[in-house]
This record gives C-alpha cells, structure tokens and sequence, in this order.
C-alpha cells in the first residue's frame, strides 16, 4: 500500500528538459488572460445569469475569492518546483503517485474536454458572425449530431438545431450531422501549438491586446443603457424585488458556468520550463491575471444584467452580443464587434487549454505512467510534438458526438477537485528556507482565526436565511435537495478542519483556499459526480495496468 502514496523529491536539476524558456512575466499574465477570459465570458455567462440573475456577481466573487488562495498556493508550488506539470507534478510531491495519477487524470479531462466545450463557442460564435454577414453554412455542418438529436428528442425550440436534423443528408441510416468550424478550429490551433511556444505566445498576445481592448468598449458603452431596476428583478418565487430572484440556490446552480470562466489560470503552471526565472515570474503572473479577470467579470455582469432582464439569457450563447440586439439595447455596430472579438476571445482561450494538455502528458511520460512517446520534444520546434498530435486528436473525435451542456459540468467538477487537492498538498509541505526573489507563501497561524471565521460565519448565514438551515436535512425536495445535502458535509468536512487546525496549527492561506473549492462542489449535481466517477474508474484501470508497472520512481525504489 506504501508503494501507492510513493513521494517524487524534486530539484532545480529536474528542469533542463529542451524546452526553450521564453516566457516573461507579462506573456504569462497575457497567456492568463487569455485563458480565463474567453468562453465564460463570451457563452457560459449567459447561461449563469439565467439561473443565478443578477446575484450571479456573489458567484464570480465567491469563484474569484477561492481561486484567488488557490492561486497562492499554485505559486507557492510553483516556487518549490519549477517543473512542467502544474497539479499534477505538485500532487507527486505532496500527496504521492496514486493521487497524483489522479490529478493528472482529472487535468487531461480539464483541457481537452474544456477544449470540446470551447471549440463548440468558438464555432457558436464564428457561424453567427458570418450570418451578420449575409454568409450561411447549411445548419447540419455547424453542430454536432448529438446536439440536433437532443433538439429533436426534447422538444427544443433552437431552429438551427431543428433544421440541421431535418436537412442532414444521409450516410446509409445515419444522419450526416457534423460541426465542421469546431473540427477546423481544432486542427488549426493544433498545428500552431506545434510548431513552438514562441510563436503562440506572439500571436496570444496580439489577440489578447485587441480581446482587453473590446471588452473596455462594452463595458463603457453598456453602462449608458444600464437599467438599475433590473438589478432588483421580481422573484418568482415570492413576488418581491430581489437581488437573487431564484433564491442562493438559483445562484449556486450557475457555479459550472461561472466556474469555467477560471480554470484556465492553473495552465500557467503547465509552462514552468518554458518560463524564465519561473520561481518569480510564475507566481506574479498568476495573481495578476486573476485579480485583473475577477474585476472584469464582475464589471461585465453588472451590464448584461443590468441592460436586459435576467430571464431573457435563457438559451443564450452569446450574450455580450446578445445585448445589443434589435429587441434590447440595439446598437448594430456593437453587435458586429462583439461578435468578431469574440471570435478571437475564444480562439487565445483553445490556445491556452490546447498548449496545457501536451505539458501534462509529457510529464506524466517523463515520470514512466505514460508512454514514452508523450516526452518526445520535436527537434526543431522544441515542443511535445507527439503529446500536441494526440491532444488534437482527443479533443477532435468527441465533437462528432457530444454536446456543450454535458461537458461543461463534466469539465468544472474535475478542475475543482483538482484545486482542492493542491490547496491541501500546501497544508503537507516542509517549511522552506527564504530565497530572495522567489515566491514565499506567508504563514498565517489558522489555529484560532479559521475556526473562527468559519463557525462565525455559519452564524451569519443562518441569521441571513434561516429557513435555509430549518430545512437543512431536508434531502428530498426536488429543486434544493442535492444543495441541501452538500451544504451538510462541507459543514461536517469544515468543523473536522476547525478541529485539526486548532490541534496541528495549519496554515491559514491553503485552509481558506480548500474550504473556499470545497464549497464550489457543493454546486455540483449526482449526475456530475456520477461522471466525474466514471472518469477516474476508467483512470485507475490505465493506472494499475500500466502506470504503476511502468514508475520510474518505482522502479528506483527497487533497485536501491
């Protein structure tokens, strides 16, 4: 059993690998930039402003509040181990080989099933800018074949969707339904991804100028046509005005949509060995870019939801367009923008994701739990050459099958349990001598303070919604029941940490960025985590059948 929880001891030796390091401090916080705003900004958003209205702002504060510690505790890492990798490797030194296997299971199902997700916008959003153009692509090449047979089987009123099903042409019995944009996208950012990180970086940060550059303009013209009643719409449920009209839960249910709009800062630390000096640079670019996209998606929430009313989102996925439509703000020129820039928001953001996955192969390869091939550095371009193929590939097969909706959760619950385990590996780590100009993580006693604010906090909230807590061990109401139960064991899980803090004196930064990603879970329904099991049985059987034969440090553990 020792042998599944084996430790890697890393060391500034473990980093000269071929990569070339070219990355600065502001390509990272372009290369963050271009991760987080992106998709959730430019789709997801919609989405989660249906569900949360305008109280959806407490998500992305709660998101960015969480991923703000989590983001300390990647730089502190980061510092430790300036190696290719990110969770993954991290895990391997904290937790040992079994769990980070695991991690690096769920970072394979972030990127590339995150990519699914983007490349479906990216296609969105590209079908619909050259339908403003008067340019049409017959429907049946612009989604993929399960989405139309979703529309179709449900009831849907999407008439593109329904068109495509009722225009395809057939291949013996089979519809012919395939969305061709987000192959295309696909293959395209592929190719770059492999001819070199210098040359994405040039292109990411061009696009990433012009992406910053737009979202000011919205931001700026949207305010003048803010209606401040629509920040306070009236709530079906009680027939008052209210902030969150569908009630806390309405707005933990957005947490899938608002939380894909993060994931990708973690991808940063996929490019340590391409980062110069990557113990300062790493660290500065990560909490940049954070704090800067925290600020724009609040400022972006507060104008959809202020322009347009709340329920008007539904089914909408491109809702920066969306508002200057004809029957809202109607502003024609701004509708034409958005929708090109956003074109390009999402191409930086297949970039990021699609740079990212390689980079855990390539070091779950160069550690023997995958095969050889995933370490082979072009000689050329200096890039995993084989792990970027592979990724195309794997991003590539389920667009001819699979819908938004599914791998959008599927994505969001992975990254987060991700998030929590290197909050909790920090909690596991030696402390270290200080190096000037290297990233330190500051130790903050949490004995007293954590639980303190937390049980405080409880408090608070049962004074706020008191009816909440009466109704607490209520499981089977069909709308709030799934919350109600995961509220209960974050609160079980959080009083064990209050208890083990006070005894173990564990630092506060990490405990607060746990508990923060442990509450983010609780957003998640039985069908997520049904999946998300799904997904990491799958992960323990490849693991088991070859990772744990295959362990170079395995192997060195028996041979000394």
């Amino acid at each position: 059993m020792s042998q599944l929880f084996r430790r890697k001891i890393y060391s500034d030796t473990d980093t000269s690998t071929g990569l070339l390091r070219v990355l600065g401090v502001w390509d990272i916080v372009f290369f963050g930039i271009a991760a987080i705003i992106g998709a959730g900004s430019f789709s997801s958003l919609g989405e989660a402003v249906f569900r949360g209205g305008p109280g959806v702002i407490l998500l992305y504060l709660i998101c960015g509040f969480a991923c703000g510690f989590t983001a300390l505790c990647y730089a502190e890492f980061a510092s430790r181990i300036p190696t290719a990798g990110s969770a993954y490797t991290y895990a391997y030194a904290s937790f040992g080989e079994l769990i980070a296997w695991i991690i690096g299971w769920a970072l394979i199902m972030e990127y590339s099933f995150g990519n699914i997700y983007v490349a479906f916008s990216w296609s969105d959003y590209f079908t619909s800018f050259l339908g403003r153009l008067g340019m049409h692509i017959p429907d049946y090449l612009t989604c993929s074949y399960t989405e139309a047979r979703k529309a179709v089987q449900y009831g849907s009123e999407n008439k593109e969707l329904l068109n495509a099903w009722k225009t395809a042409p057939l291949i013996g019995s089979l519809k012919f339904i395939v969305d061709i944009p987000a192959l295309v996208i696909n293959g395209l950012i592929t190719w770059l991804c492999y001819v070199g990180v210098k040359e994405s970086k040039n292109f990411n940060n061009s696009l990433v100028i012009l992406k910053l550059g737009v979202i000011v303009l919205v931001i700026l013209v949207g305010f003048s046509y803010i209606n401040t009643e629509n920040w306070t719409p009236i709530s079906p449920t009680t027939g008052t005005p209210s902030f969150m009209p569908n009630g806390f839960a309405g707005v933990m249910s957005a947490v899938s949509g608002v939380f894909f709009a993060y994931i990708g800062f973690d991808a940063l630390s996929v490019l340590s060995e391409e980062t110069k000096d990557p113990q300062k640079t790493l660290p500065k670019g990560m909490i940049v870019s954070l704090v800067l996209c925290t600020a724009i998606y609040i400022a972006l929430t507060l104008v959809l939801t202020g322009m347009v009313d709340y329920k008007k989102f539904d089914g909408v996925g491109d809702p920066l367009s969306f508002i200057f439509e004809k029957t809202n703000a109607n502003v024609a020129w701004m509708e034409l923008v958005v929708s090109f820039v956003a074109i390009v928001a999402i191409t930086t953001v297949l970039l990021v994701f699609q740079m990212g996955q390689p980079r855990i192969w390539y070091a779950m390869s160069r550690d023997g739990l995958m095969p050889q091939r995933f370490q082979k550095i072009h000689p050329k371009y200096k890039t995993p050459s084989y792990a970027t193929i592979v990724t195309g590939v794997v991003v590539g097969i389920p667009i001819l099958f699979t819908d938004k909706t599914f791998i959008l959760d599927f994505t969001s619950i992975g990254t987060i349990f991700a998030f929590v385990l290197v909050c909790a590996g920090v909690l596991l780590l030696p402390a270290k001598e200080k190096i000037k100009g290297r990233f330190h993580l500051p130790y903050i006693n949490g004995k007293i303070i954590f639980p303190v604010v937390f049980i405080g906090g409880l408090i608070a909230f049962y004074q706020w919604q008191p009816e909440f807590f009466q109704n607490l061990t209520d499981w089977s109401d069909p709308n709030e029941g799934e919350f109600r139960a995961s509220i209960f064991f974050f609160i079980i899980i959080n009083l064990i940490l209050c208890v083990v803090t006070f005894i173990k004196n564990l630092s506060l930064i990490p405990l607060v960025g746990l508990s923060s990603c442990l509450y983010l879970l609780t957003g998640m329904s039985h069908e997520n985590w049904f999946w998300f099991g799904m997904w990491f049985l799958i992960g323990m059987v490849i693991y088991f059948c070859y990772g744990y034969k295959n362990s170079k440090l395995g192997k060195e553990l028996k041979n000394k």
